[in-house]
Protein backbone atom coordinates (compact mmCIF):
# COMPACT_ATOMS: atom_id res chain seq x y z
CA UNK A 1 0.00 0.00 0.00
CA UNK A 2 1.65 3.26 -0.88
CA UNK A 3 1.33 6.03 1.84
CA UNK A 4 -1.13 7.94 -0.39
CA UNK A 5 -3.73 5.08 -0.21
CA UNK A 6 -2.81 4.43 3.32
CA UNK A 7 -3.61 8.08 4.15
CA UNK A 8 -6.72 7.62 2.40
CA UNK A 9 -7.72 4.78 4.55
CA UNK A 10 -7.44 6.45 7.36
CA UNK A 11 -9.65 9.25 6.60
CA UNK A 12 -12.30 6.94 4.95
CA UNK A 13 -12.05 5.25 8.76
CA UNK A 14 -12.45 7.99 10.81
CA UNK A 15 -15.68 9.63 9.07
CA UNK A 16 -18.46 10.14 10.58
CA UNK A 17 -21.89 7.64 10.09
CA UNK A 18 -23.94 8.73 7.14
CA UNK A 19 -27.38 11.01 8.54
CA UNK A 20 -29.99 12.06 6.56
CA UNK A 21 -30.38 15.06 4.58
CA UNK A 22 -32.62 17.73 6.29
CA UNK A 23 -35.70 18.39 5.18
CA UNK A 24 -36.16 21.72 3.09
CA UNK A 25 -38.61 23.39 4.27
CA UNK A 26 -41.41 25.27 1.80
CA UNK A 27 -41.75 28.91 2.78
CA UNK A 28 -44.60 31.10 2.00
CA UNK A 29 -44.60 32.33 -1.27
CA UNK A 30 -44.77 36.61 -1.13
CA UNK A 31 -47.48 38.12 -3.00
CA UNK A 32 -47.34 39.19 -7.14
CA UNK A 33 -47.08 37.12 -10.52
CA UNK A 34 -44.20 34.95 -10.94
CA UNK A 35 -43.02 36.40 -14.10
CA UNK A 36 -42.99 40.43 -12.83
CA UNK A 37 -40.79 39.04 -9.71
CA UNK A 38 -38.89 37.53 -11.93
CA UNK A 39 -37.88 39.64 -13.96
CA UNK A 40 -37.47 42.73 -11.55
CA UNK A 41 -34.74 39.90 -9.28
CA UNK A 42 -32.67 39.99 -12.61
CA UNK A 43 -33.02 43.73 -13.77
CA UNK A 44 -31.43 43.90 -9.92
CA UNK A 45 -29.18 41.45 -10.95
CA UNK A 46 -28.17 43.52 -14.36
CA UNK A 47 -30.18 41.43 -16.76
CA UNK A 48 -32.66 42.23 -19.33
CA UNK A 49 -36.02 40.69 -20.15
CA UNK A 50 -38.22 40.99 -23.67
CA UNK A 51 -40.86 39.48 -24.94
CA UNK A 52 -41.06 37.66 -28.25
CA UNK A 53 -43.73 35.79 -29.96
CA UNK A 54 -41.41 33.18 -32.20
CA UNK A 55 -37.78 32.22 -32.87
CA UNK A 56 -37.76 34.55 -35.78
CA UNK A 57 -38.23 37.56 -33.33
CA UNK A 58 -35.47 36.02 -31.48
CA UNK A 59 -33.22 36.33 -34.67
CA UNK A 60 -34.16 39.90 -35.45
CA UNK A 61 -33.57 40.87 -31.66
CA UNK A 62 -30.01 39.58 -32.20
CA UNK A 63 -29.33 41.37 -35.02
CA UNK A 64 -30.35 44.60 -33.74
CA UNK A 65 -29.21 44.02 -30.44
CA UNK A 66 -25.92 42.42 -31.45
CA UNK A 67 -25.22 43.81 -34.82
CA UNK A 68 -21.53 43.84 -34.68
CA UNK A 69 -21.29 40.07 -33.57
CA UNK A 70 -19.16 37.94 -35.47
CA UNK A 71 -20.02 34.38 -33.62
CA UNK A 72 -22.67 33.60 -32.42
CA UNK A 73 -23.15 29.96 -31.16
CA UNK A 74 -27.29 28.80 -30.71
CA UNK A 75 -27.87 25.53 -28.81
CA UNK A 76 -31.98 26.16 -29.86
CA UNK A 77 -33.51 25.02 -33.44
CA UNK A 78 -33.94 28.04 -35.25
CA UNK A 79 -32.19 30.43 -33.98
CA UNK A 80 -29.80 30.96 -36.08
CA UNK A 81 -25.71 30.28 -35.44
CA UNK A 82 -22.28 30.30 -37.18
CA UNK A 83 -20.61 28.46 -34.38
CA UNK A 84 -22.41 24.92 -34.30
CA UNK A 85 -22.56 23.27 -30.70
CA UNK A 86 -22.36 19.44 -30.15
CA UNK A 87 -21.53 17.15 -27.14
CA UNK A 88 -18.13 16.83 -28.67
CA UNK A 89 -17.11 20.41 -29.17
CA UNK A 90 -14.03 21.39 -27.37
CA UNK A 91 -15.14 23.35 -24.78
CA UNK A 92 -11.93 26.08 -25.20
CA UNK A 93 -12.83 26.48 -28.80
CA UNK A 94 -15.60 28.69 -27.89
CA UNK A 95 -13.45 31.47 -26.31
CA UNK A 96 -14.38 33.76 -29.73
CA UNK A 97 -18.03 33.68 -29.07
CA UNK A 98 -19.50 36.96 -29.39
CA UNK A 99 -23.15 35.95 -28.44
CA UNK A 100 -24.24 32.43 -27.13
CA UNK A 101 -28.09 31.19 -27.59
CA UNK A 102 -29.59 28.69 -24.77
CA UNK A 103 -32.96 27.83 -23.86
CA UNK A 104 -33.31 27.23 -20.01
CA UNK A 105 -35.23 24.60 -18.49
CA UNK A 106 -36.85 26.95 -15.65
CA UNK A 107 -36.86 30.04 -13.87
CA UNK A 108 -36.36 30.77 -10.18
CA UNK A 109 -38.76 34.14 -9.63
CA UNK A 110 -37.47 34.65 -5.81
CA UNK A 111 -33.78 35.36 -7.46
CA UNK A 112 -34.21 35.98 -11.50
CA UNK A 113 -32.23 32.94 -11.52
CA UNK A 114 -32.23 30.27 -15.05
CA UNK A 115 -31.52 26.66 -14.14
CA UNK A 116 -29.20 25.05 -16.95
CA UNK A 117 -27.80 21.69 -17.36
CA UNK A 118 -25.95 19.94 -20.08
CA UNK A 119 -28.37 18.91 -21.78
CA UNK A 120 -29.63 23.05 -22.18
CA UNK A 121 -25.91 24.19 -22.59
CA UNK A 122 -24.59 21.61 -25.01
CA UNK A 123 -21.19 22.26 -24.17
CA UNK A 124 -20.81 23.63 -20.60
CA UNK A 125 -17.92 26.75 -20.95
CA UNK A 126 -20.48 28.12 -23.47
CA UNK A 127 -22.54 30.19 -20.32
CA UNK A 128 -19.08 31.63 -18.94
CA UNK A 129 -16.95 31.85 -22.10
CA UNK A 130 -19.65 34.09 -24.57
CA UNK A 131 -19.68 37.41 -24.24
CA UNK A 132 -23.46 37.75 -24.40
CA UNK A 133 -26.02 34.92 -23.42
CA UNK A 134 -29.62 35.26 -24.64
CA UNK A 135 -31.75 33.03 -22.34
CA UNK A 136 -35.15 31.77 -24.14
CA UNK A 137 -37.24 30.93 -21.28
CA UNK A 138 -41.35 29.76 -21.49
CA UNK A 139 -43.06 32.00 -18.80
CA UNK A 140 -45.11 28.76 -17.77
CA UNK A 141 -41.66 27.15 -16.20
CA UNK A 142 -40.86 29.53 -13.11
CA UNK A 143 -40.64 28.14 -9.50
CA UNK A 144 -41.41 30.55 -6.77
CA UNK A 145 -38.56 29.95 -5.10
CA UNK A 146 -34.75 28.14 -4.33
CA UNK A 147 -36.98 25.41 -2.02
CA UNK A 148 -38.89 24.40 -4.87
CA UNK A 149 -35.77 23.70 -7.06
CA UNK A 150 -34.25 21.33 -4.70
CA UNK A 151 -37.50 18.99 -4.71
CA UNK A 152 -37.32 18.68 -8.47
CA UNK A 153 -36.51 15.25 -10.19
CA UNK A 154 -34.12 17.27 -13.32
CA UNK A 155 -32.47 19.16 -10.33
CA UNK A 156 -30.89 15.72 -8.61
CA UNK A 157 -30.70 13.58 -11.54
CA UNK A 158 -28.85 16.21 -13.72
CA UNK A 159 -24.81 16.00 -14.06
CA UNK A 160 -24.01 18.96 -13.99
CA UNK A 161 -26.55 22.19 -13.41
CA UNK A 162 -26.14 25.56 -12.57
CA UNK A 163 -28.13 28.48 -11.55
CA UNK A 164 -27.74 31.43 -13.67
CA UNK A 165 -28.73 34.90 -12.24
CA UNK A 166 -27.68 38.00 -14.63
CA UNK A 167 -24.29 38.89 -16.26
CA UNK A 168 -21.08 38.47 -14.49
CA UNK A 169 -20.00 41.03 -12.10
CA UNK A 170 -17.64 42.31 -9.61
CA UNK A 171 -17.22 45.35 -7.45
CA UNK A 172 -14.24 43.87 -5.48
CA UNK A 173 -11.72 46.51 -6.80
CA UNK A 174 -12.52 50.00 -5.07
CA UNK A 175 -16.11 49.11 -4.93
CA UNK A 176 -16.72 49.97 -8.96
CA UNK A 177 -19.04 47.41 -10.52
CA UNK A 178 -17.40 45.77 -13.79
CA UNK A 179 -19.97 43.39 -15.44
CA UNK A 180 -18.44 40.86 -17.31
CA UNK A 181 -15.58 40.41 -15.54
CA UNK A 182 -15.09 36.51 -15.11
CA UNK A 183 -18.00 35.71 -17.94
CA UNK A 184 -20.55 37.08 -20.06
CA UNK A 185 -20.94 40.65 -20.30
CA UNK A 186 -24.94 40.89 -20.50
CA UNK A 187 -27.68 38.94 -20.35
CA UNK A 188 -30.46 38.88 -22.39
CA UNK A 189 -33.63 36.64 -21.01
CA UNK A 190 -36.64 36.14 -23.61
CA UNK A 191 -39.91 35.16 -22.84
CA UNK A 192 -40.90 32.42 -25.81
CA UNK A 193 -43.48 29.43 -24.59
Amino acid sequence: MTSREAFLSKIRAAQPAARPRPEVPLFPAPPGDLKERFSTALAAMGGTCVEASSVQDVNALIAARFADAKVIASAVPGVAGNRPLAADTVPASLQDVDVAVVRGRFGVAETGSVWFSEQEYVVNSIGYLAQHLVVLLDPAQLVEGLQQVYRRDDFRTARYAVLVTGPSATADIEGVLIRGAQGVRSLTLVWLA
